[in-house]
């Protein structure tokens, strides 16, 4: 009966193990597509203009598409220093003011990093918008680079309790910016550093505690 009741122990600490094994999934999007991409280290990037998929996509409303001609030599430089490929900022996915760009993954309860990538093809330095993560304005009065150049910017240790990470980008008069037409290149949210859980290593654990309360 004794090992019974370990058996049974270890059987319901491996179901609570299940949120956190799916809680290490990571999610990729680039903007401006349909088809799905895969970068020179073998990531898959989702087309974000997609919605109700098993992963997420955007809600409420389709965001536009354009499509970035160039960037700079410097911008490409800064793409691949960071382990992005160039490919990933050559379309956006945007809305016209007063319209917003909503998005939302399926990520399962957790924590995340999140990192928002962008290339301008249009206004330099004259498109502002706030950039808002589960209601949280994470960067507010927010203003793209040049044209041709691009940004990228990682939010650490987001917290999702709900089931969803939920971005939205929305323009913002107060920046002083002329363009109010709030955009993204990509999206990437993986799990932050520390907080994925690996179910066969913990109970491993649990059961030699348990194996040894018995010695």
């Amino acid at each position: 009966m004794r090992l019974l009741s370990i058996l049974m122990v270890v059987a319901f600490l491996g179901i609570l193990a299940v949120p956190s094994l799916l809680s290490a999934e990571e999610f990729r999007v680039w903007g401006g597509k349909t088809d799905d991409f895969t970068d020179s280290k073998g990531r898959v990037w989702h087309g974000a203009q997609q919605e109700n998929q098993s992963w997420g996509g955007w809600i409420e409303k389709l965001p536009r598409i354009a499509e970035v001609q160039t960037l700079t030599a410097d911008a490409q430089a800064q793409a691949e220093a960071a382990g992005y490929d160039v490919e990933l900022f050559y379309a956006v996915s945007w809305a016209q003011f007063p319209d917003t760009v909503k998005y939302q993954f399926k990520t399962g309860d957790g924590v995340f990093d999140v990192t928002y990538l962008v290339g301008e093809h249009w206004s330099p330095n004259n498109r502002g918008f706030d950039i808002f993560i589960e209601e949280d304005n994470v960067e507010p009065l927010y203003v793209t680079p040049s044209k041709d150049e691009i940004d990228i910017k990682t939010y650490s240790s987001i917290e999702v309790s709900d089931g969803t990470l939920d971005l939205h980008f929305a323009g913002n008069a107060e920046t002083g910016a002329g363009d109010l037409n709030a955009m993204f290149s990509a999206l990437e949210v993986v799990p932050a550093v520390g907080t994925a859980v690996d179910p066969k290593a913990k109970l491993t654990t649990t059961w030699g505690a348990l194996k040894g309360s018995r010695q």
